[in-house]
């Protein structure tokens, strides 16, 4: 069965949906009875056990100026077309079973008009990495939103969505041979060696609430908060941790291949947000071994359920407590943590249960 993946920051970014599809494409392709290949607008990388196409775009950073009207709502949706008329020349040949993606308009677009070798249409899967509303907004360009399938990353989309649409609850998951307990890096990251440190790592955007943790932790004693991240939040969160937390506060940006050394270089794990697709970050922390405290909704309990501190956490005074808590109480047992990731959420499994929906899905081809 051929299956095209395709997304804008394929190879060239780091985030969320970009390390999940990074990450399911060897996996699928392992399973064997699958060729995977990728499109996106970074560079090849030898050694993936996957095709990869690179496909050129205009970075949206050159769009800032222009006219924003639907569907070119932002400069990021500029971007994006310039990217899906990129594929739509690169991926003419193709012909795959399935295509895939998290990206609308445009690159869904596309790839729902793609055929296979036998000149059928392509089944197309849309996945909710960066949210469901395509699925379910009618306005605009979302009134021509089709699926074949629909991928959905919490219960909340699913049970939302699977009246609608031919839906399956399926996980992001975390790459285990990374992702686990070790000796920290501390002095490699300059952290302080002898203070208790939490944790954080997420872009710095509004919807994160990272100024809700810094006023948690300023409310803690002799405890330093380290961020991973960037956004354009970064002066604001900079300044109010300056002022709070003098001498107990380190941000820094780190590629992907240090964040593992990161999650185990603290006592504890804070993530505000809210509202998440899945979360990667909840199981990559834990899998390393580190507890985790965040707020407590509907995708939180489902991933981490009884093992981690979930909480209202609208109050910086409340969130101070759970980490006090965590702080003070019994160790962690690093691998009994890491043990609840891996029976989950390993990427075998998820890749495996991908494999199932696609395999359904061409069963029920017209």
């Amino acid at each position: 069965m051929k299956v095209l993946i395709a997304l804008p920051g394929l190879h060239s970014i780091h985030r969320g949906a970009e390390v999940a599809f990074e990450s399911l494409a060897p996996k699928l392709s392992e399973l064997g009875g699958f060729e995977v290949t990728l499109a996106g607008s970074g560079t090849p990388v030898s050694g993936r056990h996957y095709r990869f196409l690179q496909t050129p775009m205009i970075s949206r950073d050159c769009f800032g100026k222009f006219p924003k009207f639907p569907p070119l709502r932002s400069e990021i949706r500029w971007e994006e077309m310039t990217f899906a008329w990129g594929l739509r020349k690169h991926v003419r040949s193709e012909h795959p079973d399935i295509t895939v993606t998290c990206s609308y308009p445009f690159v869904s677009w596309v790839l729902r008009g793609m055929k296979n070798q036998n000149g059928k249409r392509s089944q197309h899967v849309f996945v909710t990495q960066n949210g469901d509303h395509p699925a379910y907004r009618s306005n605009s360009e979302f009134r021509w939103f089709h699926c074949d399938g629909l991928v959905c990353t919490n219960p909340g989309f699913h049970e939302a969505h699977k009246r609608e649409w031919n839906s399956k609850l399926i996980p992001n998951g975390v790459n285990l041979t990374r992702f686990k307990p070790g000796e920290d890096a501390r002095a490699d990251l300059g952290l302080p060696t002898d203070k208790k440190i939490v944790l954080m790592a997420s872009a710095l955007i509004p919807s994160k609430n990272v100024t809700v943790g810094v006023r948690a932790v300023a409310l803690l004693d002799d405890v330093t908060l380290a961020i991973a991240g960037d956004g354009p939040s970064r002066d604001g969160v900079d300044e109010l941790a300056r002022e709070l937390l003098p001498e107990r506060y380190i941000r820094m940006n780190l590629s992907p291949d240090r964040m593992p050394a990161f999650y185990r270089s603290g006592d504890v794990f804070l993530h505000l947000s809210r509202d998440e697709s899945f979360g990667n970050v909840y199981i990559e922390a834990m899998a390393c071994g580190t507890p985790v405290v965040a707020h407590d909704y509907s995708t939180t309990h489902w991933i981490l359920g009884n093992h981690a501190s979930l909480l209202d956490t609208s109050e910086p005074r409340i969130i101070a407590t759970a980490l006090q808590d965590v702080l003070e109480g019994p160790v962690a047992d690093k691998k009994a943590l890491h043990q609840v990731i891996a029976e989950r959420f390993s990427w075998d499994a998820i890749a495996n249960q991908y494999a199932g929906f696609f395999e359904e899905l061409e069963e029920q081809k017209p």
